[in-house]
């Protein structure tokens, strides 16, 4: 047996078994299921709460006279994509959904880093009370 292809073979087996590795594979939406899936209840509402300050901080600022398209053209949206989404004379609640929308790999970025921190510490913070009631 070949020795080369051994070695070749074992960085497959770690990343095949390295979550690390299977998160990086996942896109953001199965990314999300899978935050909800491990965390269950405290994923789902902090990612609702989250969209739902997203969406408010987004209606503040267009009712506010922020040209939001101007803004997302410097962040980086393409024209195309800008016009698509937001066409003019829009309510506005309906154009703060939309730059909600576009957030959106945002938000879930967010979630996903947050929730496992999140859950660690009230459980940390969880296991101390139980410790000192004793």
């Amino acid at each position: 047996m070949d020795i080369s292809a051994l070695n070749a073979a074992e960085p497959l087996k770690k990343t095949d078994t390295d979550p690390s590795a299977e998160n990086k594979k996942l896109n953001k939406s199965q990314q999300l299921k899978q935050i909800f899936k491990e965390y269950g209840a405290v994923g789902v509402s902090f990612h609702v709460g989250i969209s739902l300050v997203s969406l408010g901080i987004f209606y503040l600022a267009v009712s506010s006279g922020v040209d939001m398209s101007a803004v997302l053209f410097r962040l980086g949206f393409s024209e195309a994509s800008l016009q698509s989404r937001m066409a003019a004379g829009t309510s506005t609640f309906v154009l703060a959904y939309a730059v909600h929308k576009l957030f959106a790999p945002v938000r879930i970025s967010i979630t996903v880093v947050a929730v496992p921190f999140l859950v660690r510490y009230c459980r940390k913070v969880n296991g101390t009370e139980k410790a000192t009631e004793r």
